[in-house]
């Protein structure tokens, strides 16, 4: 499973030297990114997770992924071909448009949820809770992968465990040590913005 943006190498490369060290690797690409999906699975060639991933998405291509190796040796032809589709567009690879949704889990339901609705998200160990006007869900990202792909000009990062849509923010007030809470439009919690980050608000 590759992301297709990584330091070092990217996926991309990653998968292209695979035919010869390993012929029989199966190649999954996992990214934030959605341009190319429909090129791979129209090809069959690999499969193609958008993050974040569920828990059903990730059942589903392993059970494509023991369908194919089942029929033997995967078609390296395929692969080869949208390869070169992905490295030959590396400029729209790292100046795609940011997430316009995320699915975010609620109990048992699974949730469609549109940034715009998003008020501001918060670390909750290893995942995210997505916090909306109308409740609380549960992202399986990481505050850190989240940030990467989320658009800068509508969500900062306030404090090392929390990221706000910054049109949900009310007001921001500082004290005497030069941190800041922040009101919300439409939630009645404060958030805290730590010291590093009032500059945002600063003019």
């Amino acid at each position: 499973l590759l992301d297709i943006r990584m330091p070092g190498i990217t996926g991309i490369e990653v998968a292209r030297a695979l035919p010869e060290i390993s012929p029989r690797t199966q190649v999954v690409f996992v990214t934030a990114y959605d341009q190319y999906a429909i090129d791979a699975f129209e090809q069959g060639a690999i499969d193609y997770l958008l993050k974040p991933v569920s828990d059903e998405r990730l059942l589903a291509t392993r059970e494509r992924i023991l369908a194919r190796m089942q029929l033997g040796r995967p078609d390296s032809g395929m692969l080869e071909q949208l390869l070169q589709r992905l490295g030959n567009q590396p400029a729209a690879a790292s100046s795609a448009p940011p997430l316009a949704w995320i699915t975010a889990s609620n109990g048992r339901d699974t949730q469609l949820i549109m940034l715009e609705d998003v008020i501001y998200f918060r670390a909750d160990s290893k995942y995210t809770t997505v916090v909306t006007e109308q409740g609380e869900s549960l992202l399986r990202t990481s505050l850190r992968e989240l940030l990467d792909a989320l658009d800068p000009q509508r969500f900062r990062q306030i404090h090392r465990s929390t990221i706000v849509n910054m049109k949900a923010v009310a007001a921001v007030t500082r004290d005497d040590t030069g941190r800041g809470q922040l009101r919300l439009k439409h939630r009645t919690e404060v958030l805290n913005v730590s010291q590093p980050f009032m500059s945002l608000f600063r003019g």
